[in-house]
Formats: C-alpha cells, sequence, structure tokens
C-alpha cells in the first residue's frame, strides 16, 4: 500500500507499506485513514530535500511499533539501509531480502553507477 497512514504517534507515513496478501483490502468507497497494524515491511525512498538521518530515526520507531524490517532507499547512491530489531545495515545496488521478500536492486539501479552529471 503506497502512503498509508499508521496508527504510531501523530501517523507514520511510509512511502510503501508491505502487508500479507490477505490482510488489508482496499476499500474505493471508504478509504482507510489510519491503520493500526505495523507493516512487515515499510520502505522509504530518500529525495532530495529529505534528511537521511530523519528518515533513518522514523525507520527505528516503525521498528519498535512492530515492523519486521524498514528499507530506507537512497537512489542517487544506490544505497539501502535495512533497519531491523538487531540494527541497521547499508548495503549498496545489490539483493536485498526480508522474510519472502526480496529485491534485487541492481535491476532498479542499473549495474553501473554513475555520479557525474
Amino acid at each position: 500500500m503506497p502512503e498509508l497512514t499508521l496508527a504510531i504517534g501523530n501517523g507514520l507515513t511510509p512511502d510503501i507499506s508491505v502487508y500479507p496478501k490477505d490482510e488489508i483490502k482496499p476499500n474505493f468507497w471508504a478509504d482507510i485513514t489510519r491503520f493500526e497494524k505495523p507493516p512487515l515491511l515499510a520502505i522509504e525512498i530518500i529525495s532530495p530535500s529529505q534528511n537521511i538521518q530523519d528518515l533513518l530515526e522514523k525507520a527505528k520507531l516503525l521498528v519498535q511499533s512492530g515492523s519486521k524490517s524498514v528499507w530506507t532507499v537512497e537512489p542517487f547512491s544506490h544505497s539501502i539501509w535495512v533497519t531491523t530489531e538487531n540494527g541497521t545495515k547499508l548495503y549498496h545496488n545489490t539483493i536485498v531480502e526480508s522474510g519472502e521478500i526480496k529485491v534485487d536492486f541492481q535491476k532498479i539501479f542499473g549495474s553501473d553507477i554513475s555520479l557525474s552529471a
């Protein structure tokens, strides 16, 4: 679910919230405004105007509130911070897994990293 507000604090809204297939059923007649159960996986995608430290703090809060894993993705450098109850690890342009969820970021970013304009 994209942009689903969670009932954590004043409401946290990850860019993407991943739930088991039958956990949430979209209802286009009555939109969900705040969801009580934390996602298995939350994904945050950093934009140029966002602070990485703020998003990593948000990731910790999501994990403390019951999410199994939070991926904080920085597309420019092809970096993925994975936050779990065991801490945060940094990955670059590789396959990242959380339970049964697996994403090959090389396919998303491409294999070449070019930081020049």
